[in-house]
């Protein structure tokens, strides 16, 4: 008989496996819960943030990494990797959404 000490995580759970909780099996405390984070998000008009995992091939890494520090070198206000990543993404999916005329998708053979 199993007893409550050892619980096994809610793997339905909106907010995911917390990977701390999951090798200690300790829960860790919670500042805040999503709906806060989504609400403070709205007040200040930033988007929620979702942490998103995929490959890139190292030659784009490092051209990125590279481009990042050009920019902050040359006095331009970004404030953090991330924040050019989603601007690079918008754009890329703004040309996506020109159809025919995209460079994107030409790139990708349509």
């Amino acid at each position: 008989m199993a007893t409550g000490r050892n619980k096994l995580p809610d793997f339905f759970s909106e907010d995911g496996i917390d990977p701390v909780e999951s090798a200690t099996g300790k829960r860790q405390p919670h500042t805040e819960d999503s709906a806060t984070s989504a609400g403070k998000a709205a007040k200040t008009g930033l988007s929620p943030k979702k942490k998103a995992g995929f490959y890139l091939s190292l030659e784009i890494l490092e051209r990125f990494n590279r481009k990042f520090y050009e920019l902050k070198l040359a006095g331009i206000p970004i404030d953090n990797k991330s924040a050019l990543l989603e601007l690079a993404l918008a754009f890329a999916l703004d040309d996506i959404d020109k159809g025919a005329k995209s460079r994107v998708l030409h790139r990708l053979g349509r």
